[in-house]
């Protein structure tokens, strides 16, 4: 769901920012699990051979670090951004 910023409170920006986080608190907690059980599956079951939790571990960590990057990284579009890029275009629709 996208949200236009420049119609929210501050206060219902700040509410949006924090489930973010908590929500991303979250990801990383299941991540962790999953992945730490996959991990006693591989050394309970296996030879020891090749470490194949490794495909879900990278797989999935590419995730977690786009769902950080947009929890704790990405800028809020401005009016400025909107306006540079309604020039850029030559103010088509």
């Amino acid at each position: 769901m996208v949200t236009d910023t420049r119609e929210q409170t501050p206060r219902e920006r700040a509410m949006q920012q924090l489930k973010k986080r908590r929500d991303f608190h979250a990801h990383v907690l299941i991540y962790v699990l999953v992945n730490a059980f996959l991990a006693v599956i591989w050394a309970l079951t296996s030879d020891h051979g090749f470490f194949w939790p490794l495909f879900v571990i990278g797989a999935w960590g590419i995730g977690l670090v786009m769902n950080a990057w947009d929890v704790y990284w990405r800028l809020d579009i401005t009016e400025e951004d909107i306006q540079r890029e309604v020039e850029r275009s030559g103010g088509r629709d």
